[in-house]
């Protein structure tokens, strides 16, 4: 592909632009930190998937009669437990889903702000020559 752009985001050089070892070092972080919030986004969809799976099967217990036995899957067996112990678990479980949760958010919130830093930094050495922009930003 001669003349042609590299489509991916990053550094565009150019021949009057000098990359010093920081700058470039910011930019591998601004890629590592990229990467590692792209990972952290995909386990934030799945603990929410989990999340509200354990709400559905919560509000589906409201149907079924006090004195029903549930199976409850612990680890790789199931076993019948009454009613009220199964809601109990099942809050035990979404508590601690939402936890994981909050978790993840606060360190989604870290990385964008340590991205938020590494942009303005690089956008003002370096301007268009530069993108550091994903596709779907949040």
């Amino acid at each position: 592909m001669a003349g042609g752009k590299n489509s991916q985001s990053g550094f565009q050089p150019d021949s009057d632009v000098h990359i010093t070892y920081e700058e470039q070092q910011k930019i591998n972080k601004f890629a590592r930190q990229n990467a590692k919030l792209e990972d952290y986004k995909e386990e934030l969809k799945v603990k929410q998937n989990e999340l509200k799976n354990l709400e559905d099967a919560f509000d589906e217990l409201t149907l079924m009669d006090d004195d029903a036995k549930i199976p409850y899957y612990i680890g790789e067996v199931f076993v019948h437990q009454c009613l009220e112990k199964t809601q109990n678990c099942l809050e035990e479980a979404k508590n601690k889903k939402k936890t994981e949760i909050a978790n993840l958010e606060g360190k989604c919130a870290e990385l964008k702000g340590i991205m938020s830093e590494l942009k303005t930094q690089l956008y003002a050495k370096f301007g268009s020559r530069i993108n550091l922009e994903s596709e779907d930003l949040e």
